[in-house]
């Protein structure tokens, strides 16, 4: 690892790296994109034969149940097992941010009240790569669910015998996922954005990928919601001289297993940052005077996964804004938040957690605001909306208010 100081031009482009693509990346998803959105299913086929590298007909792109149902005997039980240990935890965790629509309302008769509901369609994108990421599944569908979306879709790519890996299958079984087409990278977001014949319009998609997969995500926001443009894995880990660097090591190698991704160490101690660099050959070592120094350190980096590895971590927390999530404590490695701890690991990266926050509930529901006046309160303020209205410029606002109020005029 390299030490660096905190005023170096590599801590700086630490701070301003980012997960939007090159522009010759921009440039190849752009034309994915039109030719997907202009010619469906055939741009879609030519696509998944030239960057998957499996020649699918459009009637094998969606996995049927025969193959659902022999996914289930490939697997070990305890696999079956573990999962559903795994999705009640994220259950409990995401029924805590349910939020049920609230009402006000005053003695003049104005009443306000705000609604929450449901996104209606949901598309998950989950890469294959060189493993499959079968915790992806459950991270994005589990929040979805308990959201209430109605429809919720997988597009993942096939292995060369044209087949999806069965974790994936029966994960998405068990979490009783409507649709799962065999479909990767660019040309699955454009699908999932504009529809074709086989693939359906979503609302929204979700879910990590490659860096043309994050374009792709960007270059169709408007036309769907998205969850965010995320990127290669990040990890800071903050320790000082009583942190135990045999734990420090094993995190920040863990981090290596992610290509691309980012590993740094902020730590009070020379002694540790010494150990470490022997140990580990990729990432930065940042030696810091004390504490704050470090929370102030990390909120400018505004890491997707942040350690604290000191006895009293509290202090350090209250300091930390700018963070996807926290881990405290000798006993809470990144792997936790990765598979089994409850909330998502689908989290900001690139500097984003300044305005991104993980994976949730909140993603999949949409708010709607009702407003109900009487007269009698239309009249309290009506002076008042006719005076901005034309200071605006728009005379017909004030109009519509006015009208109300002339004789012979009530409601009917």
């Amino acid at each position: 690892m390299k030490v660096i100081k905190a005023n170096s031009r590599e801590f700086e482009r630490i701070c301003n790296r980012s997960s939007v693509g090159k522009k010759r990346i921009q440039k190849t998803v752009a034309r994915i994109v039109e030719d997907v959105q202009n010619y469906g299913d055939d741009a879609l086929i030519k696509y998944v034969k030239q960057f998957d590298k499996v020649p699918l007909p459009i009637r094998q792109l969606r996995i049927k149940e025969d193959e659902i149902n022999r996914a289930y005997r490939d697997l070990d039980p305890k696999f079956i097992t573990t999962l559903k240990i795994v999705i009640e935890n994220i259950n409990k965790f995401y029924r805590k941010e349910l939020k049920k629509t609230w009402r006000m309302s005053s003695k003049d008769g104005i009443k306000l009240s705000q609604a929450y509901q449901p996104i209606e369609r949901v598309g998950v994108y989950v890469p294959a790569g060189t493993a499959p990421l079968v915790s992806t599944v459950y991270m994005t569908v589990v929040p979805a669910r308990i959201a209430g979306v109605k429809k919720i879709v997988i597009l993942t790519p096939a292995d060369k015998f044209q087949k999806v890996d069965p974790h994936i299958l029966v994960v998405a079984n068990l979490l009783k996922v409507d649709e799962i087409y065999k479909v990767g990278g660019a040309q699955a977001i454009a699908a999932m954005a504009f529809g074709t014949k086989t693939i359906p319009k979503v609302d929204k998609i979700v879910g990590p990928g490659n860096e043309y997969v994050t374009e792709a995500k960007r270059q169709v926001f408007g036309y769907v919601d998205i969850d965010m443009l995320a990127g290669p894995s990040e990890v800071v880990v903050v320790a000082n001289q009583f942190s135990n660097p045999n734990y420090v090591v094993a995190d920040l190698r863990a981090q290596a297993e992610h290509h691309g991704g980012l590993a740094v160490l902020i730590t009070s101690s020379r002694k540790l940052a010494q150990q470490v660099r022997k140990q580990i050959k990729e990432g930065y070592i940042i030696i810091v005077k004390n504490m704050e120094q470090a929370a102030h350190l990390t909120n400018l980096i505004a890491p997707e996964h942040l350690q604290i590895m000191i006895k009293s971590p509290n202090g350090l927390i209250k300091k930390i804004n700018k963070a996807g999530a926290i881990f405290t404590g000798s006993y809470t490695p990144t792997a936790l938040g990765d598979y089994i701890a409850g909330p998502s690991h689908v989290l900001p990266t690139g500097g984003t957690a300044r305005f991104f926050s993980g994976l949730g509930v909140d993603d999949f529901i949409k708010k709607t605001h009702i407003v109900s006046y009487t007269k009698k309160a239309l009249e309290k303020v009506k002076d008042r909306v006719e005076m901005l209205s034309e200071i605006e410029g728009l005379k017909r606002h004030s109009e519509s208010i006015k009208i109300r109020f002339e004789r012979g005029e009530g409601q009917k």
